[in-house]
């Protein structure tokens, strides 16, 4: 057995030992990770994803803004032998991060979007409002919180990201009923806010078992923490610092960040010609992905029996062609024009 390979690691050393992360076989299947890569984990989260890649004898650098997902992975960086490195910080730098690691190409790149199950199940974070506790839902667990947000943004602001974000039809009204209840009591708890949305919305009779504020709890979420510019972002970096023929592989689990990779993608893979037959047809930059399947893969049944939070998840996945890496604007791919708010918004 080689030494420090992930299976010479005790498998109860750590929570990280103990996460199954969602689609994991598939992930495995085009990420393709082999001894002697490197791979860049983004979302770090519970460790899931780089243990399996350790398992394979790639080198893994975990990225995650979360501060206590780089303290409850060190005992899997102190079992890895030497090839899993946590960074703290955020994956739109993940390039800056492989660099300052003493890599200026790596061979793989996994992202897996959106909020933990890790930080969902522990109240005191914020998330859930399933489970009451501060209103905050800060991954970095610094600057403003979901608490600032819906008691200093005008309704209109609100409406926006609650319509936009969380895709509630009736956003205007649970706007206004924040605005008009934060004048009497600033909200402080998770509760407090789900029950007032409860109140506008109403429960669907054939979708009782979908909570009413889910939306709007998912919307305040990825407005703090700037969650689609920093996913777009983080498509650019991993272009910038994939190796030709680097594999991308993203895992996402709503339609406004599965919308942004499939344009990324697909904005690099299609020819487009000039936009009149009157004018010279427009030069196309090489595309910098080819992608590895066509559309996304999907959960099956026996993992989501297992995991329902798998029922939502799309994984879409790329390899890094030799042509040069482009900007990005990132309204083009989907991120929405938001009010900014002390560095929030888009």
């Amino acid at each position: 057995m080689m030494a420090g390979r992930v299976t010479d690691i005790d498998p109860d050393a750590g929570g990280p030992a103990r996460h199954v992360p969602v689609l994991l076989s598939a992930v495995l299947d085009t990420l393709r990770p082999a001894e002697g890569e490197v791979i860049v984990d983004g979302t770090f989260g519970a460790g899931g994803y780089s243990r399996a890649f350790l398992e394979a004898g790639a080198a893994v650098i975990g990225v995650d803004r979360d501060p206590d997902a780089i303290a409850g992975g060190q005992d899997l960086v102190r079992a890895s032998g030497g090839r899993l490195v946590l960074v703290p910080g955020r994956f739109a730098d993940l390039d800056a991060h492989a660099r300052a690691c003493g890599h200026e190409a790596v061979d793989g790149v996994v992202l897996d979007l959106g909020v933990s199950s890790m930080q969902i199940d522990q109240a005191e974070r914020g998330f859930s409002f399933m489970r009451d506790g501060p209103l905050d839902m800060r991954m970095e667990q610094a600057g403003p919180s979901a608490a600032d947000v819906v008691n200093t943004l005008p309704a209109r602001d609100l409406t926006r990201i609650i319509g936009l974000l969380g895709e509630e039809k009736r956003a205007a009204a649970v706007a206004r009923a924040i605005s008009e209840a934060r004048a009497e009591k600033p909200f402080t708890r998770t509760g407090e806010l789900a029950d007032l949305v409860e109140r506008v919305v109403g429960r669907a009779p054939k979708k009782a078992h979908i909570h009413p504020a889910t939306r709007t709890f998912q919307a305040l979420r990825i407005y703090v923490n700037g969650e689609l510019h920093q996913a777009a972002e983080a498509l650019t970096a991993a272009e910038r610092i994939l190796r030709p023929g680097g594999r991308l592989v993203v895992v996402s689990f709503h339609s406004l960040e599965d919308r942004i990779v499939k344009r990324f993608l697909a904005d690099r893979t299609r020819v487009r010609a000039g936009g009149s037959r009157h004018l010279p047809e427009a030069e196309v930059p090489p595309a910098t992905f080819e992608l590895l399947v066509k559309g996304a893969v999907e959960a099956d049944e026996a993992e989501t029996s297992a995991n329902p939070r798998a029922r939502s998840a799309r994984l879409r996945a790329a390899r890094r062609t030799a042509a040069p890496a482009r900007g990005l604007d990132i309204h083009a791919v989907g991120v929405p024009h938001l009010a900014d708010f002390h560095g929030l918004g888009g």
